[in-house]
């Protein structure tokens, strides 16, 4: 039984850790910073960072973000938004980030992934995959860019499939559909693809109470559940998920 990882996390704008709803209405969620520490304290097994308004807005991630993060935390960090090329993710992995994820250069440009895998190693590139329903893709799901907010009309499980042959060692899947809504994962899509591939996946987008969390791993698949909310607005502590997951019958670091 693969060991089952819990990942906050801190989705950032303008200094602020922010959540909203399927992308939109974000509210403020409180310092980058003590939340990091806070999580660390409470027993995260790893911590995202994804600077969401990069890519809109043209620009790289946030280094400062970063670097102040990196100085409260032990835990692996992965790091994601605007990151569009292997100087972009070698600056950020020699700062001691543990992963970078892609997701608009990644499609823009899926070579990026392979080169990418062969200078750093295939585990420290994570390839983010923003999914939303539609019954025109093969699969019901297409991948989404740009934040969120452009469609591509390349279907989401075959991008998956492809991105694990250039050289992806995980996958961090998001339903827009759920984001943000409490509802829980959208099981059929993390399914989909945890089925179609053999490396790691991150579900993430509509944890709302511990039972979601456990539907991710037993249902979708996945080995790493990551949530924002419920732990942003202390609804559930890292802990609590942890010993219900442990008293499910799974496997977590204690």
């Amino acid at each position: 039984m693969s060991l089952v990882k819990i990942m906050p996390c801190l989705d950032m704008k303008e200094g602020r850790v922010v959540k909203g709803v399927r992308f939109v209405d974000l509210m403020d969620a409180g310092d980058p910073v003590a939340n990091a520490r806070f999580y660390e304290e409470e027993g995260a097994d790893e911590l995202a960072i994804l600077d969401i308004t990069a890519t809109t807005e043209s620009r790289k991630t946030r280094i400062k973000w970063v670097k102040d993060v990196l100085e409260v935390i032990s835990i692996p960090l992965t790091v994601g938004g605007g990151i569009s090329n292997l100087e972009n993710m070698s600056q950020l992995l020699d700062l001691g980030v543990s992963k970078v994820s892609i997701n608009t250069a990644a499609v823009s440009n899926p070579e990026l992934i392979r080169d990418a895998s062969k200078i750093f190693g295939k585990e420290k590139i994570v390839i983010a995959i923003d999914g939303r329903r539609d019954v025109d893709a093969s699969s019901g799901f297409e991948v989404v860019v740009r934040g969120g907010t452009k469609g591509t009309g390349i279907d989401a499980v075959k991008w998956a499939e492809k991105c694990e042959s250039l050289g992806a060692g995980e996958l961090l899947l998001t339903s827009i559909d759920r984001d943000g809504t409490k509802d829980g994962y959208d099981l059929e899509f993390t399914r989909a693809i945890s089925q179609a591939v053999s490396i790691p996946i991150i579900a993430s987008g509509g944890a709302g109470k511990l039972q979601h969390l456990y539907e991710a791993v037993v249902e979708g698949g996945a080995t790493t559940v990551l949530a924002a909310s419920i732990f942003h607005f202390r609804e559930i502590s890292i802990r609590e998920a942890k010993m219900f997951l442990k008293n499910q019958g799974l496997k977590v670091k204690l």
